[in-house]
């Protein structure tokens, strides 16, 4: 049987998401190894301790712009009636600052997602012990999850990772496994990669449950991309690379024709986000003069102030939709793994 809806955690979600983005409330752009990176760690670390759960600080080196600098991972263990462990992971770190970017879905959004999920999980009873980590450094080379999967004790047992990232914004939800093409994976010392789309299947049959036709969906076929696979450019990689199955939740539109095709890096067809954008073709009207592409993530549209106004209730839904989905998986994963 499938949990109620979780409203609790839901609101709680969405507060933590104004106070995680908004620059005068609460902290803004988070850029790898700044302050208000390190700021947000601390806080995320401090919501847990408010839920009564026992974070760790993961520090790691890494370098960008020829600097070396420091950032951290942020983690807590729930244990369940098995060792096995599952990990539900999302990055905290932002890009775009320059050019007005909060980090509102990417990635705020998986963020809250987890924090909402472990206040959903308080007192319940489950299948396996699970991880939620939050990821330093991601922008910039997927820097926290490369140190994460270096430590082969914070990786035994593990069975599955979810990898949160951008899961709110785009007109569609959707669930990726990795890709059948092994990624690049000459930072891991072993390779074992792992394409299974195990995790991917557990979490479609749990969001076809709850939601029906509003389901979490697969991707279509296009170059490079089987259905439903994804690329490594994100915290899932170096999961797959050690092999970890995976499966990543985003928000985003496979249907429109972006600046390089139908990759999903076009989010929506809202017009304002378009320079001049063609319904009929989900394409640009013009491909020479487009500058906006439709585009959230790393851009001036990535904070509520501007998206809260386009989109309605689009972000809260969606982030509704994610953290039920997790926390019923979490619950029962046994039932489909």
């Amino acid at each position: 049987m499938l949990l109620s809806h979780t409203t609790f955690a839901n609101d709680y979600a969405w507060e933590q998401l104004t106070i995680m983005t908004d620059p005068t409330k609460g902290i803004g752009a988070r850029k790898a190894g700044s302050v208000e990176e390190k700021k947000t760690a601390d806080w995320i670390a401090s919501e847990w301790t408010k839920q009564g759960y026992q974070p760790e600080m993961l520090t790691f080196d890494f370098e960008l712009d020829k600097k070396k600098l420091q950032s951290q991972n942020v983690q807590i263990t729930i244990q369940g009636e098995s060792d096995k462990v599952l990990l539900i992971g999302a990055h905290y770190d932002t890009k775009g600052e320059d050019k007005g970017s909060l980090g509102a879905t990417d990635n705020g959004s998986g963020v809250v997602a987890l924090l909402a999920v472990s206040k959903a999980l308080e007192g319940k009873t489950l299948p396996y012990t699970l991880k939620l980590v939050a990821f330093g450094a991601e922008e910039y080379g997927l820097n926290g999850s490369k140190a994460y999967v270096q430590d082969k004790n914070a990786t035994e047992n593990m069975i599955g990772m979810i990898n949160l990232d951008t899961i709110i914004g785009g007109d569609k939800l959707y669930v990726h496994s990795a890709h059948s093409e092994p990624y690049k994976c000459d930072y891991v010392p072993a390779v074992n990669y792992n394409g299974s789309s195990e995790i991917r299947t557990a979490l479609k049959t749990v969001s076809d449950k709850l939601f029906g036709d509003n389901a979490h969906q697969l991707h279509p076929t296009f170059e490079g991309y089987p259905e439903g696979e994804t690329g490594g450019w994100s915290d899932h990689a170096p999961f797959a690379c050690i092999g970890v199955p995976i499966a990543y939740l985003e928000a985003t539109n496979f249907a429109i024709n972006g600046e390089d095709g139908n990759d999903g890096y076009s989010q929506t067809t809202h017009g304002d986000l378009w320079t001049c954008f063609n319904e009929a073709e989900l394409a640009p009207c013009d491909r020479e003069k487009e500058e906006d592409w439709g585009k959230i993530w790393h851009t001036r549209f990535d904070r509520l102030d501007e998206l809260n106004p386009r989109f309605e209730n689009r972000l809260k839904t969606q982030l509704d939709q994610n953290i039920q989905v997790l926390t019923n998986f979490a619950m029962q994963a046994n039932n489909w793994m």
